[in-house]
């Protein structure tokens, strides 16, 4: 660490000197003199020296010549970190058996993966802090990489934890028991390996946090992009011994999540460390090179599947073996061994068969840590069950719709429980699989390629079930000791002047949350809706909760608004009531006036109940005390989690002679109960899927033998392009949740989850004739002509 701060670097050093400093502001006294100058604290900026190794032992590090170098304040190793800031383990309780080592903002001794932050220059400017990073010469010795999942597991493999054994972090799975017999005797048994690319979130906003420790207070404020502040301000507090009322998130509207801005990041963590050895704000931005090699990954599966099915088509079992690399590290706090233990769970979630075997293994490996992104392991479950319900059909001879149909669990079979123990309160897959079948044209699509292929001319269509989960209750993260809050609060009160303050712990990162929590207080409270402020993503102002994420934002931030505005209602019905010696249940809210219930006769405006109840209380009659500001908390009861379903379908045209697939249209039915706003979430929909056929046709984190990132920018890392993109037809079942009065579920991942398994499913059909199939994504152009035999 650099030497201490001379007094001219300290903020505040100015106050009661009467010579003006650079940025200061003076202060008067009652007679208009200046008495005392304060110093505003300069905005400090971090970069971080990266490890260009895999797995490598820190040796030293040479400081000497960055610290020399201008506007260089403090250069912080990772001892320095570890002095303020207590470790931290991504483990969680209920996951029995998983290990991870502790973590702390910046490495002791070894670096773990090739980008990982070990060294944090803070500077008077960005581009000074970059130039003295360049100036830090650190030594390595190089050890030997884990790269692939299957070395990584071998008995002789290095150990990039030696502390935890080995490189398994969990290992987890289930059996009801007789599936080996069911497999012995069923008329057709399916199979097959798929291999998932490892990919990344890539928002259009990268990380960004800036922190600032005022030592006077003592106060911590964090101005961060996250979607949970009341996670981070939890966990700044505890990590740094920090009282949790003297730490302060706030999360403005930010440019995407995806929940890659749900975990914490080392460099986040080193920030807020970096601010409180400084006394002053230090601001970091991921660029775009830093985000790939620090943002986590999603989604490196390998899953070995077969289904019994018996003669007519009907699925008797499934077996399951998936093994997943996940990093040198489990993530924390919401750990990497959910995504896994989603997959095994999810997959054959649609179908209503009961025998089932599955084996997750979660493997440490020197990459970049891989944790939760968007529709949490659904891609991977949804694309090995329907792949192999479309192998199924074809072994059978029987159509995919005919066979779904023969399979998925029937509409008026609910409540039923799943093999793996998921509780179904209701779903309504025959109603979408018939909806999708309509919407397609299914038939004239197949007589269209039946034609097409005898001109040469290759297209697929593909179909896809899908389970959703959404709404999670504290069966998700808190029966495994998470301080993440699966509850939502909101605070809705009458300004003087009758507008409307909803106060609420629910975040906005660009999906519409501000909107849907706006329409539901004002349509249930009886105002316009423009005359209703939303406040979110601060945890100075705004409630306690869970916040955004797993498709939560309108089920339970929505109800919690829809109860608290109920309240509020209650209450001004109350006071308008004695005001008009009415009875308050004759009364009703329209359009921000107290009117007659029965007549809808107007009666007296809110704003005046507001000014008599703010300034004029001495006019209402005795013992009536005006309530015009409620609070409100919610969490769901009944079930652990509020699935949706729905089903996708594909069509593509497929270049055999170069690999290239043109997607021509894509369709999605869905029933996330009762919809709030249609044009929302359609656009969620559609966002969705682009995601996934992202991860099926383009995007993949590529790592050489060494365990480097070979493809860590976007000009080598792709995207999907809305000239890529199809048009994306939306239809809807509703089958609204009765756990809550709102009866809203999530919609968010809906489109990601099936999207990839449909792509699949239609490109394999589109080979057909070439008796050709392809289990991995994505689905590059080198892999479909080797596939095809073309190379």
């Amino acid at each position: 660490m650099t030497a201490p701060l001379t007094a001219l670097d300290r903020p505040n050093s100015y106050i009661g000197r009467s010579v003006p400093r650079p940025n200061a502001k003076r202060l008067l006294n009652g007679r208009g003199k200046y008495v005392t100058d304060i110093v505003l604290p300069r905005m400090l900026h971090a970069a971080f020296v990266r490890s260009p190794h895999a797995h490598a032992r820190i040796v030293s590090i040479d400081v000497d010549a960055a610290r020399a170098m201008p506007g260089v304040r403090l250069i912080a190793t990772g001892k320095d970190l570890a002095a303020i800031c207590a470790p931290w383990i991504g483990a969680l309780d209920h996951f029995k058996g998983m290990k991870s080592s502790p973590q702390l903002p910046l490495p002791l001794d070894k670096a773990v993966w090739a980008g990982q932050a070990v060294v944090a220059v803070v500077a008077e400017t960005r581009a000074l802090a970059e130039d003295a990073a360049e100036a830090v010469h650190v030594t390595y010795e190089e050890l030997p990489a884990v790269v692939d999942i299957d070395a990584a597991r071998a008995p002789d493999a290095p150990v990039i934890n030696p502390e935890l054994g080995d490189n398994v972090c969990f290992r987890g799975g289930l059996d009801t028991g007789g599936v080996d017999d069911i497999f012995a005797r069923a008329a057709h048994v399916v199979a097959h390996e798929f291999h998932f690319g490892r990919h990344t979130a890539v928002t259009m906003e990268p990380r960004a946090i800036v922190a600032d420790y005022d030592p006077s207070e003592p106060r911590l404020t964090v101005h961060h992009a996250t979607q949970t502040p009341y996670q981070f301000q939890d966990l700044y507090a505890r990590h740094y011994g920090i009282p949790e009322a003297s730490v302060r998130v706030i999360a403005p509207d930010i440019g995407g999540s995806f929940g890659m801005k749900l975990h914490v990041y080392h460099e986040d963590m080193a920030v807020v460390g970096l601010s409180i050895l400084l006394g002053r704000p230090v601001k970091y931005v991921a660029d775009r090179l830093e985000s790939f090699v620090s943002d986590i990954h999603a989604r490196d599966h390998r899953v070995r599947a077969r289904m019994a099915v018996d003669a007519e088509g009907t699925i008797l079992a499934m077996d399951v073996e998936d093994v997943t690399g996940i990093g040198a590290f489990s993530a924390y706090p919401r750990t990497s061994v959910v995504e896994g233990n989603q997959v095994f769970r999810l997959i054959g979630a649609p179908y209503g068969f009961q025998n089932y075997r599955a084996d997750l293994q979660v493997v440490f490996q020197n990459k970049v840590q891989m944790s939760q992104y968007r529709a949490v392991g659904h891609p991977i479950a949804c694309t090995v069950t329907e792949r192999l319900v479309d192998l199924a059909a074809t072994s059978v001879g029987v159509d995919a719709f005919d066979i779904r149909a023969r399979n998925l669990i029937p509409d008026d079979a609910y409540p039923c429980v799943s093999p793996t123990g998921y509780r179904f309160e209701a779903l309504s897959h025959h109603a979408c699989l018939a909806k999708l079948r309509e919407m397609m044209n299914y038939d004239g699509l197949r007589a269209e390629q039946r034609a097409l292929r005898a001109r040469g001319v290759h297209r697929g269509i593909g179909i896809a079930s899908f389970v959703e989960i959404t709404n999670p209750s504290p069966a998700f993260y808190g029966v495994g000791g998470a301080r993440i809050s699966s509850q939502d609060g909101a605070i809705i009160k009458i300004t003087p002047s009758g507008e409307v303050r909803c106060l609420i712990s629910v975040t906005e990162q660009g999906q519409g949350t501000e909107t849907i929590i706006g329409q539901i207080v004002a349509e249930h409270l009886g105002v316009e809706r423009e005359h209703v402020r939303v406040i979110t993503g601060d945890t100075e102002v705004t409630p306690h909760g869970g916040a955004t994420w797993a498709c939560r934002g309108a089920g339970i931030g929505g109800e919690t608004a829809l109860q608290a505005a109920k309240k509020l209602k209650r209450n001004v019905l109350a006071v308008a009531g004695a005001i008009l010696q009415e009875q308050p249940d004759r009364l009703d809210i329209r359009s921000g006036w107290i009117v007659d219930g029965a007549t809808a006769q107007p009666r007296i405006a809110l704003s005046e109940i507001a000014r008599i109840a703010y300034f004029r209380s001495d006019t209402l009659p005795p013992g009536t005390q005006a309530q015009l500001s409620v609070a409100h908390h919610f969490a769901p009861e009944g079930y652990p989690f509020a699935f949706t379903n729905g089903i996708q379908g594909c069509h593509v045209e497929l270049n055999v002679d170069t690999g290239f697939v043109k997607i021509l249209k894509h369709w999605v039915v869905e029933d996330c109960g009762r919809i709030i706003n249609p044009l929302l979430v359609d656009e969620q929909i559609r966002g969705g899927v682009v995601q996934g056929l992202g991860a099926a046709f383009f995007e993949e984190c590529l790592y050489g033998d060494s365990g480097q990132l070979i493809n860590g920018s976007l000009a080598d890392y792709l995207v999907p392009m809305a000239c890529e993109m199809p048009d994306i037809a939306i239809g809807h079942v509703e089958t609204p949740t009765l756990d809550t009065q709102l009866g809203a579920k999530g919609v968010g991942e809906a489109g990601t989850a099936a999207a990839a398994a449909a792509a699949l499913n239609a490109v394999n059909d589109a080979m057909a004739p070439f008796a050709a199939s392809v289990a991995q994504v994505p689905m590059t152009p080198a892999r479909l002509l080797k596939a095809l035999g073309r190379i």
